[in-house]
């Protein structure tokens, strides 16, 4: 498979062709993996002079950004909520672009429809007044406790993202020095308690609980220091790219393209290779060899060690450690399209079960496949009309499911818990299964073996207290030098702006570039 190069025309995504032979200058960067983080790291380092090649696995670039395209239908795989916009922007600004001149992003609204089991819903926006309104319809009491839970979240979101999200955690002196901050924000509590000692409808707890959900946390286990997701989006709003999340990658790329990058797709990297305890390049499954000074990971953070790198090279992230982890939940995926369109719909949907501590235990401690679910229902035609042929509609619902490391037969169970999705998804959309035209299924085991997510994690490392910041594996590997990783597995954790700004990270760790002189 030839290195993929830019393309010259605007609209046009990739073109194939040779690479250029000529020994280059500028000090050489692998990046493995084309997710949104390895994406960011990648045009990062081109813009600090690396000449960097971005290896992927898979046949189209973005990892859990992949696209299906199936009779007319787009389907985005994976991150479809995009938040904290402007770290898009200082990406083309990097290049010298602007980012409309590479994809379109436009808010949502409402940010999200909230659809209770009992048929009561609650439209979530970043309008204050607006949120007091839907508040209101719960409970009149709770409306003094929000607005002392948004003045909590501002000083979590002010500290925990912008003050430390793009730093690095890389010793222990690094977490000591935000310690007092952590224990004064309260941080060895859930999110689901610290919004308790706000606002007593339970409801209403659901509504400003689940966001941990969003980057593969239980809501009554992860520090309460991801409650920040709630001033964040309040902050920046909730976005959509017109095209789907494909058309951003699509974006990215070509502006990494047009910088010098260079993109290398069906190319699974197999092993780093090390030497005294120092990376000098990868090796990929067709036997190829890429020499280079600095490797970026984009790759789920213990695969990368577990598979790509010898046990003897590893004195911190043995196999053991890496096992001894919580993992993240998994996710059961239906991507569908219809022949006619729901235009009640909201673009973003939470459509909640019975249950919601109960769900959760199941899903996160005793790992049973539950006769119930909750569901996050994403109908992106309702804001890009083209991403499904006329008159119809593109959608993909997923549910919070356990990672592999239960005892789930996903093949035996996967059709019948389809349906079951879909005939409860009845209840917003009328008749949906006799309209169904398109239907695709990705599971668990889906994440492991196209995704090489170990235990079919969904997000990688739980966000819990003791596994994040210093806790959480650094972006400046402990046992391999010139070894980085970027993306959901280290810091600062999963969602776009936690990969964007891991990227970011990397700007303050890697060194500048060395310009070698032609031979």
């Amino acid at each position: 498979m030839p290195i993929i190069e830019a393309a010259p025309a605007k609209n046009s995504s990739y073109r194939q062709g040779q690479i250029d032979k000529a020994e280059s200058h500028a000090q050489p960067a692998v990046v493995i993996g084309s997710g949104l983080g390895g994406i960011a790291a990648a045009i990062r380092l081109q813009a600090r002079g690396y000449q960097v090649t971005l290896l992927e696995a898979r046949d189209k670039p973005g990892g859990r950004a992949y696209v299906y395209e199936q009779d007319g239908f787009i389907f985005d795989a994976g991150p479809t909520i995009i938040t904290a916009p402007f770290l898009i922007d200082e990406l083309f600004e990097l290049g010298g672009k602007k980012t409309e001149d590479y994809v379109r992003i436009v808010p949502c609204d409402p940010f999200y429809r909230i659809v209770f089991h009992d048929g009561t819903s609650f439209d979530y926006t970043g309008d204050e007044n607006r949120m007091i309104q839907q508040i209101l319809k719960f409970s009149t009491k709770d409306v003094e406790g929000y607005k002392k839970f948004v003045t909590k979240t501002e000083a979590i979101f002010k500290r925990a993202f912008l003050d430390l999200a793009d730093k690095p955690f890389t010793s222990l002196t690094d977490m000591l020095a935000v310690a007092p901050d952590l224990a004064r924000l309260k941080s060895h509590e859930s999110v689901y308690k610290m919004v308790s000692d706000y606002i007593s409808d339970e409801k209403l707890r659901i509504v400003f609980s689940f966001h941990p959900l969003l980057v593969g946390g239980n809501p009554f286990a992860s520090s309460s220091i991801y409650a920040m997701i709630h001033y964040l989006e309040r902050q920046w709003g909730v976005h959509f790219a017109m095209g789907g999340t494909g058309a951003l990658v699509r974006g990215l790329i070509r502006l990494f393209l047009e910088m010098g990058g260079r993109l290398e797709l069906n190319s699974r990297v197999n092993k780093i290779l090390v030497t005294d305890r120092k990376a000098y390049g990868v090796i990929d499954e067709r036997g190829r060899e890429f020499r280079a000074d600095v490797i970026v990971s984009n790759a789920d953070v213990a695969n990368t060690y577990r598979k790509l790198i010898t046990p003897a090279a590893r004195r911190k992230w043995t196999d053991k450690r890496l096992a001894a982890m919580r993992y993240s939940m998994s996710l059961f995926l239906i991507y569908f399209g219809t022949d006619r369109t729901y235009p009640e719909l909201a673009h973003h949907t939470i459509v909640l079960g019975p249950r919601y501590k109960g769900l959760l235990d199941d899903i996160f401690t005793t790992k049973k496949l539950a006769d119930d679910f909750s569901l996050y229902l994403h109908a992106p035609t309702r804001t890009d009309p083209k991403l499904a042929p006329r008159g119809c509609e593109c959608f993909y619902v997923l549910s919070p499911v356990p990672h592999l490391g239960g005892k789930i037969d996903w093949e035996s169970e996967k059709e019948r818990y389809a349906d079951a999705i879909l005939a409860s998804l009845e209840t917003l959309c009328p008749n949906l299964r006799k309209h169904l035209v398109v239907k695709k299924i990705f599971t668990p085991v889906d994440f492991e073996k196209h995704l090489d997510a170990y235990l079919g994690s969904a997000f990688q490392f739980e966000p819990i207290l003791t596994q994040s910041a210093w806790f959480r594996p650094h972006n400046v590997s402990e046992d391999v030098k010139n070894l980085y990783f970027v993306g959901a597995g280290t810091h600062p954790g999963a969602g776009i702006p936690g990969v964007l700004s891991s990227a970011k990270v990397l700007d303050r760790v890697i060194p500048s570039p060395i310009r070698r002189e032609k031979k």
